[in-house]
């Protein structure tokens, strides 16, 4: 099969280049990935349907009013659309939205440690008290542990939820963010297991930050939008603000005294500070974005052939299946790398098959219940879109996934917070 390589388009790299001379640094080329050509037509109207069904349902379970999904099946076709309204009672939601992308944000901080590494400027292997000021004791972590999420350290989000749901404009210190994050004890010692963790994120941006004199904002548009040509993605200014000029409404549905989730008027975090999320989670995209960065990710198309940065995978939890791992700032499930999670007011997961290029992705505009529901959603997805005809002249892969549809839907609809309408 013919291989595609999509440059960034030529404006945005020209527009990268002059800001990158004008602040004196060198821009990085424009990167190609490295997946099989795309099929320049829709996915068949009956597996469309099966995928829409999916994305109702879990809009259903979260409580979301909308969602925005993207489906890339290079040997059969693409699905890209909006479901549902962007509130209740709203207008309908269309594709071009932008919306925040939750812990996807960890893995471009991770992209640039792992870019710094291969320059020399930093080793994975060092702890991160070497670039990172103000952590004494900390010297049996390492980079490399920031981003397998192995480092033992507590997430600083587990401290603050109620404070982000009283005030979500608030701008917050990285600084001060961590100190919430290394108050709590130690999940682990290094090394020993996998902890999600939005602290790891913090320090790597920080680390990254320290290494270049500039700003992780900089960083991210320096050596991964601009690359890769994902004009609608940033890490924005901490002032309170919309993901971007038309957003996806977010909602972040809360139980009440007795346990009962607020399906009905859940309360918006459209506008917030991206300084909670940060290095871990305060990036904004578009969905076209989304499942490109996917298949960069994937194929480690930012990096050099030879890095290691998906070799040692480590189980998830013992609660989790074994096709269920972590490495690198990323997630690995059965032949899929990407990335999922949550930030108020949203749910976001992208994947990727390197192998056969298959990219899904996708944002319910509810942060309510499980975390995972974002991961099991796209998994839902892969699996029906594994199982997409061959367009003609094209070959169905071989390779299938681990679990089937059905399984996904069922994780949904066990943790459901919300149920449907009576008819």
């Amino acid at each position: 099969m013919a291989r595609w390589r999509r440059s960034a388009a030529i404006a945005i790299a020209s527009a990268g280049a002059l800001a990158l001379a004008l602040s004196g640094c060198t821009p990085q080329q424009s990167v190609s990935i490295d997946v099989p050509a795309q099929v320049d037509a829709p996915l068949p109207e009956a597996t469309v349907a099966e995928l829409q069904d999916a994305v109702t349902s879990a809009m259903t379970a979260t409580g979301s009013t909308g969602a925005i999904v993207g489906v890339w099946a290079p040997w059969s076709g693409t699905w890209v659309s909006g479901v549902g309204t962007q509130g209740p009672g709203g207008a309908e939601v269309t594709s071009d939205l932008s919306f925040r992308a939750a812990e996807v944000t960890g893995a471009m901080t991770c992209d640039i440690l792992y870019g710094l590494a291969a320059d020399g400027t930093v080793a994975m292997s060092d702890p991160i008290n070497k670039w990172v000021s103000n952590l004494p004791g900390y010297d049996d972590i390492t980079l490399r542990e920031l981003c397998d999420g192995t480092s033992g350290l507590a997430s600083y989000t587990a401290t603050l939820e109620a404070t982000v749901l009283a005030n979500p404009d608030r701008v917050w210190n990285p600084r001060e963010l961590l100190a919430y994050g290394i108050a709590r004890p130690r999940l682990n010692a290094p090394g020993d297991a996998y902890g999600t963790s939005a602290t790891n994120y913090l320090i790597a941006g920080l680390a990254a930050e320290r290494a270049t004199n500039e700003t992780l904002s900089t960083l991210i548009a320096e050596r991964v939008t601009q690359p890769l040509g994902l004009s609608s993605t940033s890490l924005p200014a901490p002032a309170p603000a919309t993901p971007g000029p038309s957003s996806l409404p977010g909602y972040w549905s809360q139980p009440n005294a007795e346990g009962a989730w607020n399906c009905t008027d859940p309360a918006e975090f459209t506008e917030m500070s991206s300084s909670y999320g940060g290095a871990a989670a305060g990036a904004v995209t578009s969905i076209g974005d989304l499942g490109r960065y996917a298949q960069a990710l994937a194929t480690k198309a930012l990096l050099p052939a030879d890095s290691d940065r998906f070799a040692a995978p480590v189980p998830v939890g013992p609660d989790q299946p074994s096709w269920f791992t972590a490495a690198g700032g990323t997630f690995q499930a059965g032949s899929l790398i990407g990335q999922f999670g949550w930030t108020p007011g949203y749910m976001t997961a992208a994947f990727a098959d390197p192998q056969t290029g298959m990219s899904v992705a996708v944002v319910l505009n509810n942060s309510g219940g499980n975390k995972l529901t974002s991961a099991w959603l796209a998994w839902e997805l892969a699996a029906i879109a594994s199982k997409a005809p061959a367009a003609q002249g094209q070959t169905l892969p071989e390779a299938g996934l681990p679990w089937t549809a059905e399984q996904m839907r069922d994780n949904i609809a066990q943790n459901a917070i919300c149920a449907p309408p009576a008819s």
